[in-house]
């Protein structure tokens, strides 16, 4: 999924935007105040987000807070059940930093479908489109 999200978001069409994708125990402080726009993908481990995504945010928080207010963002989340839990956790603490979502996050439920690549791929064309119109 993260594959498809960085393949739309890079597609031949959108000409002004580049990509830098990270993992979440790689991605910095300073990538976050780099960006034009963040997308955020995590699996749902125990009804809750990743721990890799957890202690992104736990090391970026406060380095980021009051300096990327407004910063546009997208959530993926690869849910075995309903992605509730994994959904609020994420969305309490982008309110933190009042960061602001291009759409609802999406949540690919249940067993694998190839439908989530499509998904995802569209997920990350939106947010590169919307920034290279300055939508975003």
């Amino acid at each position: 999924m993260r594959d498809a999200m960085i393949e739309g978001a890079q597609a031949p069409e959108i000409e002004g935007v580049t990509v830098c994708a990270r993992a979440a125990f790689d991605a910095q402080s300073s990538d976050v105040l780099d960006a034009a726009g963040v997308l955020l993908l995590t699996p749902e481990n125990l009804g809750y987000m990743s721990g890799a995504l957890k202690d992104f945010f736990d090391r970026c928080y406060y380095p980021c807070l009051d300096r990327t207010e407004g910063l546009p963002y997208a959530l993926c989340i690869r849910a075995g059940s309903d992605g509730t839990g994994t959904r609020r956790g994420v969305e309490t603490i982008v309110a933190g930093l009042r960061w602001r979502a291009i759409q609802e996050p999406l949540i690919c439920r249940g067993d694998w479908r190839e439908n989530f690549l499509a998904s995802s791929r569209e997920l990350g064309m939106l947010m590169a489109a919307g920034l290279d119109a300055g939508v975003f």
